[in-house]
């Protein structure tokens, strides 16, 4: 692959720097939440390396000293990469299983404000899995404590259990991202509402 020189830093006035939209080859997006996005530097290297092929650009050019070429704003792999079967137990997929929602008051609040709770406390022999684990904020954890649930009569709203990789991506869908480029939106799959 030639290096690619752009004549200037490629940037838009939103301070993006002119990602790519990965999509599987069924055309779905690899993730919604976070939204599949590679950097235009990586999207061209693909390009030059023919694992995806291009489905829409930007206006704005990179030039080499032989060629000049469009950033990419979508582009599909050409081999398709099954979903896992199982989502990774991560604090951040907890989240996203509970829409970032405490299970004991049903407040939504950004991650920095979230923590998980273990349904049956650690101390009391619970362990630390998809089927014990809820998300929290900070005054209903502390309230818990390390009670059973029927002890201070707190109980999670909804049972805690392992989502599967299809239902945190359909969870994710609700969270659109704050930029969504024009050429992206025949690819997603979220409410006009909240594209605004």
């Amino acid at each position: 692959m030639p290096d690619v020189l752009p004549h200037h830093q490629p940037a838009d006035p939103r301070g993006q720097n002119f990602p790519a939209l990965v999509l599987n080859a069924d055309f779905r997006p690899l993730s919604y939440f976070p939204l599949s996005l590679w950097s235009w530097q990586d999207s061209i290297k693909a390009v030059f390396l023919d694992r995806v092929s291009v489905l829409s650009e930007y206006d704005t050019v990179v030039r080499s000293p032989s060629q000049a070429i469009r950033l990419p704003s979508v582009i599909a792999l050409k081999d398709y990469i099954p979903a896992a079967r199982r989502p990774a137990f991560t604090r951040f997929n907890v989240f996203l299983r509970d829409n970032f929602a405490c299970q004991y008051c049903l407040d939504r609040l950004p991650t920095h404000d979230l923590t998980f709770d273990h349904v049956i406390p650690r101390s009391r022999g619970g362990r630390t899995t998809w089927e014990n684990v809820v998300t929290a904020c900070g005054s209903c954890n502390l309230l818990k404590g390390n009670r059973m649930p029927r002890e201070i009569s707190m109980f999670p709203r909804k049972p805690p259990v392992q989502p599967s990789t299809w239902e945190l991506q359909e969870n994710g869908r609700a969270f659109p991202p704050n930029h969504l480029h024009q050429s992206w939106r025949d690819y997603l799959y979220w409410d006009t509402e909240l594209e605004s």
